[in-house]
């Protein structure tokens, strides 16, 4: 009787280990599908912002269409603001610190006719999307980041995408990163006063920088400025509302 007792007890005890084997399973499953569909319902958001917000708005470069298709964008902003990323706006990355709007990355990016191998400085890293953008595009970029904070945010979720040719460096973007100059381009996503003597010097001749410049909380101006034989020539393109570059 005693052997019996036992025996059925391990028969029961394996009926319920095996059920538990199959919810997890089931739920293993489920999670997967839901990523993927999740991952799809992110392309088609991807997609539908390439369509609505760049094409219509005259972006035509392919390599920056292509990127921007590409890169999750998503992944660069924080957690509970995911399903919101791939709206026509900037939206916060914490520090009191924004990603731009899809259109304005874009645009930037555009001004400058990145190409593969291109070395760029960006100043102003946040989250790290702008780099990304370039980086895809197969360009060489140099990010300086202020914040510790984003900083090392930037470079983890860089890392994880495998975007080796970025380097992100914690500093002082007014002084540029001398020791990697000079820059075929310089791209910058905060707004200064004025525009840093010592990222006109950075930059090569016949390169370009695009930069907003102006007062913090009011209207700037995004400029591009061309250097040409030591000769500096300054466009102005958009109004824009960029946060302030901090020295």
């Amino acid at each position: 009787m005693i052997g019996k007792k036992v025996m059925k007890s391990a028969v029961n005890k394996g009926c319920f280990t095996g059920n538990i084997f199959w919810v997890v399973l089931l739920a293993s499953v489920f999670i997967s599908e839901k990523s993927t569909l999740m991952a799809q319902d992110f392309e088609s958001l991807r997609n539908t912002m390439v369509e609505t917000q760049l094409r219509k708005r005259n972006i035509k470069s392919k390599v920056v269409l292509d990127a921007m298709r590409t890169v999750p964008r998503h992944l660069f902003v924080p957690h509970n603001l995911q399903n919101y990323a791939y709206i026509d706006g900037p939206l916060p990355i914490g520090l009191d610190q924004t990603i731009s709007q899809p259109y304005i990355v874009a645009f930037m990016t555009e001004q400058l006719k990145p190409f593969p191998g291109m070395k760029i400085l960006e100043i102003g890293t946040g989250s790290g999307y702008q780099a990304a953008i370039l980086a895809a595009i197969g360009c060489h970029v140099y990010t300086i980041e202020l914040l510790e904070e984003l900083a090392a945010g930037a470079t983890k979720i860089l890392n994880e995408l495998n975007f080796s040719n970025v380097q992100v460096r914690c500093g002082n973007g007014y002084e540029g990163w001398p020791d990697e100059a000079p820059f075929d381009a310089i791209i910058v996503t905060a707004a200064p006063d004025k525009i840093p003597d010592a990222l006109i010097d950075q930059l090569k001749d016949g390169g370009q920088m695009i930069i907003p410049v102006g007062p913090v909380h009011d209207i700037q101006s995004l400029k591009l400025i061309s250097k040409k034989e030591n000769k500096i020539t300054e466009k102005d393109l958009l109004p824009v509302r960029f946060v302030p570059m901090v020295e």
